[in-house]
């Protein structure tokens, strides 16, 4: 009966990246290849950048904190939708006026290509340790089903699986073929979660939905927790989730380069501040489906269950209690997700690679084919070193993702206080915003590793990781706006005060 699931998960991987061949078409320049020929529909990117995001974290991760908690993971979700607003009115406008391919461009135009360099290769570690974890987070439901079958393959045979069907249609493609793939597989995984939900509801019983509200499940807002240690109280949720959202859609190439990809400005306003709306409603379906899976187990424990982890809740379900069929297109869906993360990361990575590195290393003019073999070649290094990061996983304690969402947060606040440096310090400098940037991971990575609070229960634990983004762009502001002191006005600001 297993078997045609398999059929089905053979068929989507077939599929996929024929699919993204077709709709690709031919690239006849490097901006075709980095960004569409800045042609694509809103709607698509709009997908696009829901799909990058969600990836294979959310599908199995999200109804894990459900099923241990509540809702009140959605509390993030506010706060993703203040920082895209933020973003669509204040740095958009800046990478659109300067016709940019990469969002490093606009730190080379403002303090230099040292600046731009050294962001560019903070973007490339950051997006090799989160998305190498998403790799690594996809192989677990795969590895439960397959050994379902008796097929027993080791976690990088999977991510390699992965890696070689995904760099198909984006070594060929693109950033066309990418943005046209992830509008599909978002339809597909989100369609299986549908599916999952009403197979679901079909295996409770009629009073499970006011059993888990008198168990307090779909509680949303949390103002009793601590707001230095719990990564969902609220005002830790919603203004560490703004300012994250600020830098991951903001400051990070990841998704920067999608919205650059639309014919206009309005039009990536559009998609960014949609996409906020379709990823809010994304957590609440999975949320639910993880209340839903707490009720057909009683709230059992993990390991009650027999399981080695808690991530593994949500795949045990597709596979042993969806109907044939069904079972197989969710794993098409949980692939879908990481396929769609990982094209975006491999065109993101070379993108950045090409235009913020190699161009400006290289001691004599590229021309536009030589930029455009570039990044199809870089599209396959990446492939590989990607294959090696993400196979270096191999356990997690907690929800994978948190622990991937606390990667790019040691980060994030350097890159996204570099850009608000250049646009709120006029006096700064180069050798400052370096300085600030530098001295700004160091202050993190303290308190990541170094730094305890008091967590309320006589105990001590680390900072909340919400709160590592707006760490780091204010010790980048404060770095940077002192050092700038040392230099005279600028011109623009001699000619304000005159007038």
């Amino acid at each position: 009966m297993r078997s045609l699931d398999l059929v089905v998960i053979g068929l989507y991987l077939i599929a996929m990246p024929a699919l993204g061949l077709l709709l690709s078409g031919k690239q006849k320049s490097s901006q075709d290849y980095f960004v569409g020929g800045r042609t694509l529909p809103w709607w698509a990117v709009c997908f696009s950048v829901v799909a990058t995001e969600t990836s294979t974290l959310t599908v199995i991760s999200v109804p894990t904190v459900a099923y241990l908690g509540s809702f009140t993971y959605l509390q993030l979700a506010i706060g993703y939708l203040i920082g895209r607003v933020v973003v669509a009115f204040v740095l958009l406008p800046r990478y659109f006026a300067g016709n940019l391919v990469s969002a490093y461009a606009f730190l080379g135009q403002r303090f230099g290509t040292g600046l731009q360099g050294t962001a560019s290769v903070t973007f490339l570690v950051t997006r090799l340790l989160a998305d190498g974890l998403r790799l690594f987070a996809t192989a677990i439901p795969v590895k439960v089903m397959l050994a379902a079958f008796d097929v027993h393959l080791a976690y990088w045979q999977i991510i390699a699986l992965l890696s070689i069907l995904t760099v198909i249609y984006t070594y060929f493609g693109g950033i066309r073929a990418v943005v046209w793939v992830d509008a599909i597989q978002m339809c597909v995984y989100v369609g299986g979660a549908v599916l999952a939900g009403f197979v679901l509801a079909g295996k409770l019983p009629g009073d499970w939905f006011s059993t888990a509200l008198a168990e307090g499940k779909f509680q949303l807002f949390d103002f009793s927790s601590s707001v230095i240690t719990d990564q969902y109280a609220f005002f830790t949720a919603v203004i560490g989730g703004a300012v994250f959202a600020m830098a991951s859609h903001g400051a990070d190439q990841l998704m920067v380069q999608r919205l650059l990809a639309c014919k206009d400005l309005k039009d990536g306003r559009r998609a960014l501040i949609a996409s906020g709306v379709v990823v809010a409603l994304q957590f609440g379906l999975f949320l639910f489906i993880g209340t839903m899976l707490w009720s057909l187990y009683k709230g059992a424990t993990p390991d009650a269950m027999g399981l080695s982890s808690s991530d593994e809740l949500f795949p045990q379900f597709i596979v042993n209690e969806l109907p044939p069929g069904v079972s197989g297109l969710f794993i098409a869906g949980i692939l879908a997700a990481a396929m769609s993360t990982l094209g975006s990361s491999l065109n993101s990575l070379s993108t950045s690679t090409v235009s913020d590195l190699y161009q400006r290393l290289s001691k004599k003019p590229l021309s536009d084919a030589s930029v455009l073999k570039m990044g199809k070649v870089w599209t396959l290094v990446w492939a590989v070193v990607f294959v090696v990061f993400a196979s270096m996983f191999t356990s997690t304690e907690n929800p994978v993702v948190e622990v991937g969402l606390s990667i790019a947060s040691y980060t994030y606040g350097a890159l996204l206080g570099s850009f608000l440096l250049g646009l709120l310090v006029k006096r700064a400098r180069q050798a400052d915003a370096i300085i600030a940037f530098v001295s700004t991971i160091a202050v993190v990575l303290v308190f990541v590793v170094g730094v305890s609070f008091p967590d309320g229960e006589g105990g001590e634990t680390s900072l909340a990781f919400p709160w590592y983004t707006p760490l780091g762009v204010i010790v980048t502001l404060a770095v940077g706006g002192l050092l700038s002191l040392r230099h005279s006005r600028t011109t623009e600001e001699a000619e304000r005060e005159t007038v």
